[in-house]
């Protein structure tokens, strides 16, 4: 027989609502990789090229849109995913900005997000369909484009240089072979 949560509220027990992801089969510490993973991404492909405060805030804003963009995913586990992101770090739409941070060893940084990649994937592969696991791995290397796209690098005083660097195409190539490979 189904729960009627209204009779059970009107009774006065206590209704517990699953978290989002037990719809999809994942365990918490499951979830947390592939909460985590896109604004560490974010992160990875910034760090990718020392591009000075301004462009590395020009490419934060740019990771933070890419990353609430996929709540409009027509992937449910993009848009939960994203949703979550939202919640804990702040919604472009509202104003909210992510901190800039330059890590003192970006490869070391290049290189877990990599490694957290390929257990996402492999995780992926095991849980959900072709198509959701599609759609994630997808929107994680459109943030990974977004942020290397939005501020050139090089040049001389803002003017001039590539809009993608080599380091930045290398990271968002190696990205996308480790979750599609």
């Amino acid at each position: 027989m189904p729960v009627d949560n209204d009779d059970q509220r009107e009774r006065g027990l206590i209704v517990i609502e699953q978290p989002a992801y037990t719809g999809f089969g994942f365990s918490d510490e499951e979830w947390g990789l592939l909460v985590g993973l896109p604004q560490s991404v974010l992160s990875a492909a910034s760090a990718a090229e020392s591009d000075g405060t301004r462009r590395t805030m020009a490419e934060s804003a740019a990771g933070l849109e890419a990353i609430a963009g996929g709540r409009e995913s027509a992937s449910p586990l993009v848009a939960a995913v994203a949703g979550e992101v939202v919640t804990r770090v702040g919604d472009p739409e509202t104003g909210a900005e992510l901190p800039v941070v330059a890590p003192a060893d970006p490869q070391a940084v290049i290189d877990d997000v990599l490694a957290r990649a390929a257990r996402a994937s492999a995780l992926l592969t095991g849980k959900v369909d072709e198509g959701q696991a599609g759609a994630y791995r997808h929107w994680l290397v459109e943030i990974a484009e977004q942020v290397v796209g939005a501020a050139s690098s090089g040049g001389i005083l803002g003017l001039g240089g590539d809009v993608v660097s080599d380091s930045e195409r290398r990271f968002r190539d190696r990205l996308a072979q480790v979750l599609n490979g």
